[in-house]
């Protein structure tokens, strides 16, 4: 990777010892130290000139514009007369001075339509609309305004200056036109904003999307002032965000079913790539490398940290270390999704034999949890409660712990909430929504989530596992170090639920069949 370069200076001497004369230099520059920029006026006109004119883009309204204004019209509604502060965030930094892709707050995501990193810094702004009524102010919805940093001309020190936003470091920006023709939305330069959020303090409530970006919840914080409720009003704006994603759009699903659709062929990388992990020292990271190039090739990257785990390390539920060795005999779970360019994400779990055949003890775990798994999607359907679908996967889960004999009391007595012992083995939830984050819908109040019905367009997981910990004295050493997961993504519909990832095999012989036919020859 290539180095910043500070601006020419007079030679520094790395021995002297700072002086009256010459201050000691500020820790947030001394990262300038290493290399040298010219800063002269012959080169700062040099670098300005000879530029062939930028060809003028052809930008369309994206096809999801429209529905990203729907779902601002029902955001309005919620918070009528108040303005709204919706941040993309800013970059993070992973090491010094680099920085992790930049990828947007899902709350603007959802709002904007924008993915993927080309707008680091934004903020959407909701700003209230009124109409006057027999003298009264009465709020009539919300304009939206999105602030954006475009990028700087070519005469500017940013061009080629600045290693964090300069078209010559790390390429070009949208215009703030280009961006209005995408979106729909109104684009304004982003150093108006804090005036424009400010224009009225006092008189028109601010909420802002809290944890989306320090440095716009600062600055609103200090145009609203310190106030005990700021918080509490703040979390309202996230939950109704959060809760405003619970049913998927048309165009959302379609983005599920394409994240889907490259998960499974990552799926399929990872079964050819078997033999290569098996003689790796490290072959859980050659499954997870596998799978991360085809979520680059094919969309944004992963969707969160893929999950590679081979023998015991399945008994770890978010095992990422991924630096074990996949051996011959085992069983490997991996837990995998694509993330898009909207940023939607799958989630998927399969757990396969390293040789390509179970065993006959991981049949049996596998048949257990797949059996839990076709219950709970038996269950699945409209007006079902959401906490339902859970507990038709435990039922079938305890009562085969029950037959194997592991259970210190019968299945009906571990399935009350006095009892829940089955739980040692599959202590996460069997389901949970998935869209633009992995764990969607996070913020939801438990009566939206947990205790809501399930209605059409929502999208979430099945995955029940059971996880037998090599240490594990409470189950025969026979099950000792085995760890199964199957997890599929599920859209409701009017009468049931479509199974999004089909096309995965689930049952055991058919996961052998798959596997044989991507390893022939």
């Amino acid at each position: 990777m290539t180095e910043p370069t500070a601006p020419e200076t007079t030679p520094f001497e790395q021995d002297a010892a700072p002086t009256s004369e010459t201050p000691e230099q500020p820790l947030e520059e001394r990262g300038s130290n290493r290399s040298r920029r010219p800063s002269s006026k012959a080169f700062r006109e040099f670098m300005a000139s000879q530029w062939a004119p930028a060809p003028a883009p052809v930008v369309e309204r994206d096809a999801v514009a429209d529905h990203t204004e729907r779902r601002r019209a029902a955001i309005s509604e919620r918070f009528p007369g108040e303005r709204l502060v919706v941040p993309a965030g800013s970059l993070k930094v992973r090491s010094n001075d680099t920085d992790y892709r930049f990828r947007p707050h899902s709350a603007f995501a959802h709002l904007t339509g924008l993915g993927t990193d080309y707008e680091p810094d934004a903020v959407l702004v909701l700003h209230p609309t009124v109409d006057e009524r027999d003298g009264e102010a009465v709020p009539t919805g919300h304009e939206a305004v999105l602030y954006v940093r475009p990028m700087a001309g070519r005469d500017t020190e940013e061009f080629y200056g600045d290693a964090r936003y300069g078209e010559f470091w790390v390429g070009a920006r949208p215009s703030l036109a280009e961006i209005e023709a995408r979106t729909g939305i109104r684009c304004v330069h982003l150093d108006e904003m804090l005036d424009a959020v400010g224009k009225d303090a006092g008189q028109v409530p601010i909420r802002v999307v809290p944890g989306a970006d320090q440095a716009t919840s600062n600055a609103v914080d200090a145009i609203r002032g310190a106030h005990e409720e700021n918080g509490e009003r703040d979390a309202e704006l996230l939950e109704a965000l959060s809760e405003l994603r619970l049913v998927k759009d048309a165009w959302e699903v379609e983005q599920l079913r394409e994240a889907v659709a490259a998960s499974i062929k990552g799926f399929e990388d990872i079964v050819r790539a078997l033999p290569r992990a098996a003689e790796h020292a490290r072959g859980e990271r050659v499954i997870e490398g596998v799978f991360g190039a085809r979520a680059r090739e094919d969309g944004n990257g992963t969707g969160y940290d893929t999950i590679a785990a081979a023998g015991d390390h399945a008994t770890t539920l978010h095992w990422i270390r991924n630096d074990g060795q996949v051996r011959h005999g085992e069983l490997v779970l991996v837990d995998a999704g694509v993330e898009v360019d909207s940023l939607y994400t799958a989630d998927i779990t399969r757990t396969l034999p390293v040789d390509g055949t179970f065993t006959e003890t991981q049949r049996k775990v596998y048949t257990a949890v797949l059996d839990a798994a076709d219950a709970a999607f038996a269950a699945a359907r409209p007006g079902v409660r959401f906490r339902e679908v859970h507990e038709a996967a435990m039922a079938v889960l305890a009562a085969r712990l029950e037959e194997w004999g592991l259970l210190p009391v019968d299945a009906a007595t571990a399935l009350t909430d006095e009892g829940q012992q089955h739980r040692r083995w599959m202590p996460h939830g069997t389901s949970h929504h998935l869209g633009l984050d992995v764990h969607d819908c996070a913020q939801a109040r438990a009566e939206m989530y947990l205790d809501a019905e399930l209605r059409p367009g929502m999208v979430f997981t099945i995955e029940p596992g059971l996880y037998f910990k090599s240490d594990d004295l409470a189950v025969p050493e026979e099950l000792r170090g085995i760890g199964v997961r199957i997890e599929d993504d599920v859209l409701v519909t009017s009468d049931g639920v479509e199974n999004l990832s089909a096309a995965l095999p689930r049952r055991p012989e058919d996961v052998e069949a798959w596997m044989a036919s991507l390893t022939r020859g």
